[in-house]
Parts: C-alpha cells; sequence; structure tokens
C-alpha cells in the first residue's frame, strides 16, 4: 500500500490555514463572479466603477482581504508544493526566504493600488 506524504504537519496551523483561506477564496470568487458577470456584464464595468466600489469601506476591506488571502494561499501552496517535491536544507530556506519577500512585494503594491482606487493617499505631499 503507498504512503500518503504531505509536508503539511499533521494538525498543524499551515494544513488548517491552507482549508479556510481555500473556502474564503471560493466566496469571494463567488461574489465577484456574480457581481462582474450578472449584475454587471464585464464590458459594462469601467474604471469609474470599479473606482466607486473601492470608495466603499466594505468592498475596499473585503478586496484587501482577498489580496492577503489570495496571496497567503498561493505562496503556501507553492511551498509546500516544493517541499512535497524534496527540497531541503539551504535550498528551503533560501526558496521560504524568496517567497516571503515575493509575498510581501505583492501585498504592498496591491494595497498601493486599491488605496489609489479607493482614493486613499497615505503620503500626502505637502
Amino acid at each position: 500500500m503507498a504512503e500518503r506524504y504531505s509536508s503539511f504537519e499533521k494538525g498543524g496551523r499551515r494544513w488548517l490555514l491552507q482549508r479556510v483561506t481555500a473556502a474564503f477564496l471560493i466566496v469571494v470568487l463567488a461574489f465577484h463572479f456574480f457581481l462582474l458577470h450578472f449584475v454587471n456584464h464585464a464590458n459594462e464595468v469601467t474604471f469609474q466603477m470599479s473606482a466607486g466600489r473601492m470608495q466603499q469601506w466594505i468592498y475596499y476591506s473585503l478586496m484587501v482581504l482577498f489580496l492577503i488571502t489570495a496571496t497567503f494561499h498561493g505562496v503556501n501552496g507553492v511551498y509546500n508544493a516544493l517541499v512535497n517535491m524534496g527540497l531541503t536544507g539551504a535550498r528551503k530556506r533560501a526558496m521560504k526566504a524568496a517567497l516571503s519577500v515575493a509575498s510581501l512585494l505583492l501585498i504592498v503594491q496591491g494595497l498601493r493600488t486599491a488605496n489609489a482606487w479607493a482614493g486613499i493617499d497615505l503620503l500626502p505631499i505637502i
């Protein structure tokens, strides 16, 4: 009988977070699909409509949470796939560091974009 192998620790937090973030992403993607394909058709959506939605606190918060959740889910999945393929030692630590930096950059750029669409200026020019 074949053994089951997973880099996730049995009962570990990363395993649980991977499942919780997947469930959240399914719900948010369903909301996105419904909003942009049934309520408003994709060819009707304009930059101004998107900016208007981003100026609503609830929508803005949901999109920021979506950004962070999707980043964690994707990076955690890639990291664990690499570990499952046999990544160990210094290469594992280097990949973990590279993925962490990439995640941080992605989240920072995503927040900058979300803030620009929402009209939020955190560093006003004096």
